[in-house]
């Protein structure tokens, strides 16, 4: 193997798209801009211009509130998380935490914590620390033998 003989597979590359280069080219004359008007002309931002008519997004009355402070927790079923410890993803005598479930794939992004719900039903005793805990899933994971670690926020 030589660096004259390296070739991409067949099909991996694309040629780019080459406008206004003659009307055999079939990008030629108006170069994919169809013809005249705003929507031809570069530089055009008209989403939500209806005309001139007051546009709908400024005709509804603002309601609601985003409130920047709040937390984003990541769902974890009690049985997804059963299933995890079937298929040998996880270890359930070492203690899980937020870094294990991570690690092993169950959950790829923890943003602000993990909270545990209790959809599903757990049979292996757990010692599980998450930044919440429906009082269900907590009851689900103790009547299994387990327990619940929740650390108490400011």
């Amino acid at each position: 193997m030589k660096l004259n003989q390296l070739s991409d597979n067949p099909g991996a590359t694309k040629d780019r798209k080459r406008v206004g280069r003659g009307t055999g080219s079939g990008y030629g004359k108006n170069a994919g801009g169809g013809h005249k008007g705003q929507k031809s002309r570069s530089g055009v931002s008209i989403k939500g211009f209806e005309g001139g008519q007051m546009p709908l997004h400024r005709r509804l009355p603002k309601r609601g509130f985003n409130n920047i402070f709040r937390k984003n927790y990541v769902p974890l079923n009690i049985g997804r998380l059963q299933a995890a410890i079937d298929a040998k993803k996880i270890d359930a005598k070492k203690p899980i935490d937020q870094e294990v479930l991570v690690s092993s794939g169950i959950i790829t992004n923890a943003r602000d914590g993990i909270r545990l719900l209790a959809n599903g039903e757990l049979k292996a005793k757990v010692t599980i620390t998450v930044a919440g805990a429906s009082a269900a899933a907590i009851a689900a994971v103790e009547k299994s033998g387990g327990s619940v670690t929740v650390p108490t926020s400011e």
